[in-house]
């Protein structure tokens, strides 16, 4: 799967978005060195706190699917003008899964035009994961 398929893919997702508070529709694509993709989209809650985004939802997917490593990609997109980045709390999810298969994924941060490729260490440097806790 090409980086523009994983984009498609985390835009089709997007396309499921329950945000009906904030409009703010985000979809989650999530690639593996075996070639599977693991999609997610953002979902809210009348508790605002409560509500889930597209990041966490994908990573959710693919534990509960006994996925434990291997991230290579995530491409994540919203409705915004400029590429949208994961925010701190998916930062540590992502970071959480990427660790457990010892790998540094690429960030896909996808905007209408541009598209923003970072490594997650660039975007949650000095990350606390599980080796943290050996």
């Amino acid at each position: 799967m090409t980086d523009d398929d994983l984009i498609a893919a985390a835009r089709e997702a997007a396309r499921q978005s329950y945000s009906p508070y904030s409009n703010f529709a985000v979809g989650a694509a999530l690639r593996f060195a075996d070639g599977s993709v693991v999609t997610g989209t953002n979902i809210e809650n009348a508790s605002y706190g409560l509500a889930l985004c597209a990041e966490t939802v994908a990573v959710s997917k693919a534990m509960a699917d006994g996925v434990r490593g291997g991230l290579e990609a995530v491409a994540v997109t919203g409705p915004g003008a400029d590429p949208i980045t994961p925010c701190g709390r998916c930062r540590q999810v992502l970071n959480e899964l990427a660790q457990l298969g010892g790998t540094d994924p690429q960030i896909l941060c996808v905007g209408p035009e541009d598209v923003r490729r970072l490594r997650l260490s660039d975007l949650l440097p000095h990350a606390f994961g599980p080796a943290s806790l050996a």
